[in-house]
């Protein structure tokens, strides 16, 4: 591998490389190099194993690199420079992330176990390197800028797949990893670990293909990123090395204005927990913004919050809800102070019955009566499962546990207050005879929900202000 600065390479690399001429191409700032030291015949079998801690370590690195992305977005959408801090944190990210691809699935070029560090580790067979963009894209063209590379980002996500994502950008990934479940990547690595197994030798010109595959994923990767803006070339050079070369020695983020930037252990956990901060804020404004644009615009002339009408229809005898008990709903604890008042609406052409009962009396007048009984609490006209039976012994009308009940044709509606208990709802032919026809819709009061929404907002923001202060003391750029 070559060591000191990118930019001057030597011509002689360790281990199976012997000296030749690198020969050059256009130049591009974003670089990945990886050197084959040839892996056992069978370790890449449990190599998913010993990477759990650093999927773990990822899954919220990568977390914070999303975040801090968007945010170096509008830094450069009003600005015109790349946070360096921020700059030198993703492409830690990156470098961590490669070292781990390369060691497993996105290579398998080496068993040496990757470390757990930003930095870049120059003895380490995977290297990568990303120049800072001094100069970038800022205002409106950097949005357009982005754009163009739509066809870059569904090629990028051909080779690396759903699953590949080895160093491209999540917004990237997005864009065009549902274009495979499985990568070109993912492929060759399989065909090349096969051949390892049965063969004990990684096919050289096997590995040079996955290196440029993955090289091109890298600069797709990092334009994704906003980190060059230099459009990746439709180039594919494979081989260990980077073989592009740049007119004037590169300058790494590690390197800008002569000062070494950092990341500890203390300022990456301090970026992550920023981050998962930042998440809990935008839940905290999204549920907030909804509840309160719920609560002032969706409520009908009555006050109450309705779903939108269903159809329901069975030959059985009659259509039973799932238990609701007064508190909770399934699993999902709701105060019935929360609920208020309920509100159940049938419209029908025939007359219909629709009544809330005692779980308990409810099952007891209708065990041994043909029904379809509801799967969920919110089941839909598909949600439900027949159970076998003949019909009920008398009609639902003269049965006298029903707290609540409406009958008749045309709009029915069943107002109840939530009491303590297990309760269900009922809907049957008034006289107890088979096949049942309405739309039904459910809603309630909620008559808390504003000032629920203005509370979850209010938290949401204080979440945003801790959150993005913590981010900004770990990611500003210290010397």
């Amino acid at each position: 591998m070559p060591d000191g600065r990118w930019g001057h390479r030597r011509l002689t690399v360790r281990g199976a490389m012997s000296a030749r001429p690198v020969p050059t191409a256009p130049a591009f700032p974003a670089r990945l190099e990886g050197q084959l030291q040839q892996p056992s015949r069978a370790l890449w079998l449990i190599k998913w194993l010993l990477l759990i801690p650093h999927f773990v370590l990822l899954a919220f690195l990568w977390l914070a690199f999303v975040l801090l992305s968007i945010v170096a977005f509008f830094a450069l959408l009003f600005g015109a420079h790349y946070p360096k801090g921020i700059f030198a944190f993703n492409l830690g990210v990156l470098r961590w992330t490669w070292r781990v691809g390369f060691y497993a699935f996105a290579a398998n070029g080496t068993d040496r176990y990757p470390p757990f560090t930003l930095a870049d580790v120059a003895d380490y067979p995977a290297r990568l390197e990303i120049d800072y963009p001094h100069d970038q894209r800022h205002g409106l063209p950097l949005i357009g800028w982005w754009l163009a590379g739509l066809p870059q980002y569904v090629v990028a996500g051909i080779f690396a797949g759903a699953g590949g994502g080895v160093v491209i950008w999540q917004a990237g990934a997005h864009v065009s990893g549902s274009t495979a479940s499985v990568g070109l990547v993912d492929l060759l690595v399989f065909f090349a670990v096969l051949a390892l197994l049965f063969r004990g030798v990684y096919p050289r010109s096997l590995f040079d293909l996955v290196l440029g595959l993955n090289r091109w994923v890298l600069r797709v990767g990092a334009y994704a990123a906003l980190m060059t803006r230099e459009y990746p070339p439709f180039r594919l050079d494979t081989g260990e090395l980077d073989t592009t070369t740049l007119s004037t020695p590169p300058v790494s983020a590690d390197e800008v204005e002569g000062q070494p930037e950092r990341w500890g252990v203390g300022r990456v956990v301090a970026v992550v927990l920023g981050s998962l901060l930042a998440v809990v804020a935008a839940a905290l404004l999204v549920a907030g913004g909804i509840a309160v644009v719920f609560d002032q615009t969706q409520r009908d002339a009555s006050g109450y919050l309705m779903t939108g009408a269903r159809a329901y229809d069975t030959s059985t005898y009659a259509l039973v809800s799932e238990s609701y008990r007064a508190g909770s709903v399934g699993e999902a604890v709701v105060p019935r102070s929360l609920l208020g008042k309920v509100r159940v609406e049938t419209q029908s052409t025939a007359a219909v019955f629709v009544g809330i009962g005692p779980a308990r009396a409810v099952d007891a007048y209708l065990a041994g009566v043909r029904r379809d009984v509801a799967r969920k609490p919110d089941a839909g006209p598909r949600d439900f499962s027949l159970r076998a039976g003949g019909p009920p012994p008398t009609a639902p009308v003269a049965q006298h546990f029903w707290v609540e009940q409406a009958t008749g044709s045309g709009r029915q509606v069943l107002t109840w207050r939530p009491e303590s208990g297990s309760w269900k709802i009922v809907l049957m032919s008034p006289l107890g005879k088979p096949g049942v026809s309405a739309e039904l819709s459910v809603g309630a009061r909620l008559p808390h929900l504003l000032a629920i929404g203005m509370g979850l907002l209010a938290a949401g923001f204080v979440f945003a202000v801790i959150g993005g202060g913590v981010i900004y003391a770990a990611a500003r750029r210290r010397t």
